[in-house]
């Protein structure tokens, strides 16, 4: 189990992570946009790849 000030400390923690995250997503957007085109292709043969591996490791059991 954790401790009070490690829960509290994990809870600070997450907020401030995910803010400076956010913050340093929207000040590069337009960075993003410019060198990172078509990214969602990668990403759609991403999830493909893991389908397949899920299907056969269904269908061979």
């Amino acid at each position: 189990m954790f401790s009070k000030g490690q829960l509290i400390f994990a809870i600070i923690f997450i907020i401030v992570f995910s803010g400076i995250i956010t913050y340093t997503y929207f000040k590069d957007r337009q960075i993003h946009r410019l060198y990172y085109k078509k990214t969602y292709i990668i990403l759609l043969i991403f999830l493909l790849f893991i389908a397949t591996i899920a299907i056969y490791s269904n269908l061979f059991r």
